[in-house]
This record gives structure tokens, sequence and C-alpha cells, in this order.
């Protein structure tokens, strides 16, 4: 692992792959929240499995996946949906997250959609129906289960496309960490080339204007 970037202020780290679309989601959250001055960024190479290994198990995340979030007392903080809640109590503006429970309800059910229905989904497919990272890190792969997942993925645009149809953003009214969820999953699709039906149009607008939104646009994942 090497070392990315890095300021004097910084007093957590993320362990991360800049265009991963998992990663992708809390560099969205970060940038939403202004709190890249208190960020650094610890490269973690996924194509050499760098995730997968003991020491970054043992010492870092269990799981063996990205991103995770490492607090200045040394606490671990792995998948995106803990990382952004930590994430939006720190200035008192929880703007991700919902401000009454009704909307906390509303935004964890339609992130963790995003996830089953979505981007989930098209992981499976990306490390089973394609080649994946690589024979250093896909030792066992089942194509038929990646490609049913493939087909989930698309149901699961459709589905986003009606909500969308009826509401601004995935969770209702407010930009949210569940519209940061589908966000990672269109990238995810961008990586596999899997595209967004174009019957989907509801779907494919809002996709057009989440990429303008300044936390979205300066991401790696969506450089030119």
């Amino acid at each position: 692992m090497a070392t990315r970037t890095a300021s004097n202020d910084s007093n957590m780290t993320v362990y991360d792959f800049p265009v991963g679309p998992y990663p992708t989601r809390v560099r969205i959250a970060i940038a939403e929240k202004n709190l890249q001055s208190k960020i650094h960024y610890e490269f973690v190479d996924l194509y050499k499995g760098e995730h997968k290994k003991t020491e970054f198990i043992e010492q870092k995340n269990f799981s063996g996946t990205l991103p995770v979030l490492e607090l200045a007392d040394g606490t671990l903080i792995a998948e995106c949906t803990a990382i952004t809640q930590y994430l939006d109590t720190l200035d008192g503006a929880p703007i991700l997250t919902g401000t009454t429970p009704l909307e906390q309800g509303v935004i964890h059910m339609m992130t963790k959609r995003a996830e089953i229905e979505l981007l989930d989904a098209i992981s499976v497919y990306f490390h089973h129906g394609t080649p994946g990272l690589g024979p250093l890190v896909e030792v066992y792969q089942n194509q038929e289960w990646g490609f049913r997942q493939r087909d989930k993925a698309i149901r699961g645009m459709h589905y986003f496309d009606k909500v969308l149809q009826q509401q601004s953003y995935i969770a209702g009214e407010k930009f949210s960490m569940a519209d940061i969820a589908v966000i990672g999953g269109l990238v995810f699709a961008a990586i596999v080339k899997l595209e967004v039906p174009p019957e989907c149009k509801a779907l494919l607008s809002w996709y057009e204007r989440m990429k303008m939104r300044d936390s979205v646009a300066q991401q790696p994942a969506f450089a030119k």
C-alpha cells in the first residue's frame, strides 16, 4: 500500500481505491460534508489483491473490502453506510442520513435497496461474470450466478426509474446517502459496460443531474 495524499491537519485516514464504486460513495460523502481537509487517503491496489492480504484483513478490515475509515485513535469503521453515518454527525448537520426519524428510516431503506438491487448485484456480476480483478483475486467464479445478478441489476434500474418518476431524489425531495449509493451502482455499471436501459429516462436524467454536483464531478471515477 502506498500513500496517495496527506495534509498536516488530517486526522482521519480512508483506505481507498479512487475509481472504485464503493470508495467513490465515501468520497462523495466527504465532499458533500466539506471534510476534505480532515482526510488523507491510503491507496490499496485491488488488482494486486492488497485488500485480501492477511495484513489488511487482520489489521484493517476482516471483510477484506474497501473503503475503511481509520480515526486518529485507531478506531476502524468499514462499510459505506456506517462511514457516511459517522461523517454525517461531525459538524452537527446530518444532511445525508436524514434529520428526522422518518427521513432516516426512508434513507436507510432506500440505501439498502440500492445496494441489494443494484450495486451489490453488479459487484457479483463483476466478480463472477467477467474477469473481475483478475486471477490473483478471483480464485472462484460462478458465471451463471454472475449473469443472474446482472439481470437483477437491470431490474433494479427499472425500479429506481419508477421511483424517480415520482420524486426528485432516491429517498424523497433531498439529496441523501441513498442517492450516493445509486450513483455508486451506476459507476459500477459503467465499469462492466452494463448500460442503463434507454427507456429508464427518469433514472438517466437524474444521473446526468447528479454528475453535475460538485461533490460528484470532482471524483476520479468521473475523470474524462
